[in-house]
């Protein structure tokens, strides 16, 4: 196979993540034409034995963070919410931006984030808690948690409060959950699927959903069962026993990107209500 066979597939990807971290398409499309320049100047700049996409990225990075192709912003974001999302992605010091982009928008997982960068495992895992902790910095949310087992519901609460977020209640039951939001309207709700009762916490959601839109991240043991393909599937799915490390980047990139978050006490806009 060619170079260019091998890395065509990824150009979509790289301009999408080019973008996203110049803030500007027409910037971001000057790095990823540099980044192609040189590979057919010298195709030893891709590192031929590496993974192809780890590669790719690790050059366009390099030149990047070391040539002024385009610092022009375009203005071209299609949505306020777009906008919003670049305003918080320069809110972000440089490299953990880059880690949260590698992982949340591009799904590389730590040990590629850890190449593609030049750096070690922990310097990369360092690099995403720093995002998360500039993430909750900007956008502090009110959180509703649907789990019947106490130990758990504890674990949950303590990540969630951790991360500079507010847990408003935590329901055991369908009806509880319910209930919660007649009360409180939060901007992420954290849910068991399966609840000890019987009930469903997926029924529970869509419920809620029904009312006004909010992020939700499900967490289960038993993902398989609902990763069909077909919906309802749970958008964000977290398997038990999870790793605080993965709930903590997955609440995280939850917030930052989905538009349908609120920041804490700003309640829910009008284009997300029902």
């Amino acid at each position: 196979m060619s170079i260019s066979q091998a890395i065509a597939p990824h150009l979509p990807q790289l301009r999408r993540f080019a973008r996203a971290l110049t803030g500007s398409q027409k910037g971001g499309d000057a790095y990823v034409v540099e980044t192609l320049e040189a590979i057919v100047a010298d195709p030893s700049n891709l590192d031929a034995g590496a993974d192809v996409r780890c590669s790719l990225y690790k050059l366009f990075l390099n030149l990047w963070r070391s040539v002024s192709v385009n610092t022009v912003t375009d203005g071209s974001a299609s949505s306020t919410d777009e906008v919003g999302t670049v305003r918080r992605l320069e809110a972000i010091s440089i490299m953990p931006r880059v880690a949260l982009l590698l992982t949340a928008l591009e799904g590389f997982d730590i040990g590629e984030v850890a190449r593609t960068i030049d750096c070690s495992v922990d310097d990369a895992r360092a690099l995403l808690e720093s995002a998360n902790s500039e993430i909750a910095a900007q956008i502090s949310t009110d959180v509703l948690i649907i789990e019947d087992e106490p130990l758990i519901a504890l674990d949950l609460q303590n990540v969630v409060e951790d991360l500079g977020h507010k847990v408003v209640d935590v329901a055991r039951t369908h009806r509880e959950a319910l209930k919660a939001v007649q009360h409180h309207q939060p901007g992420l709700i954290l849910a068991d699927i399966q609840l000890a009762d019987g009930s469903s916490g997926l029924e529970a959601v869509n419920e809620i959903l029904g009312a006004f839109e909010v992020p939700v991240i499900f967490i289960t043991a038993y993902p398989e069962r609902f990763l069909t393909g077909a919906p309802p599937e749970p958008a964000f799915l977290i398997a038990k026993p999870f790793s605080v490390e993965t709930l903590r980047a997955v609440i995280s990139q939850v917030l930052f990107f989905d538009r349908k978050s609120h920041r804490r006490g700003g309640g829910v806009s009008a284009s997300a209500r029902a």
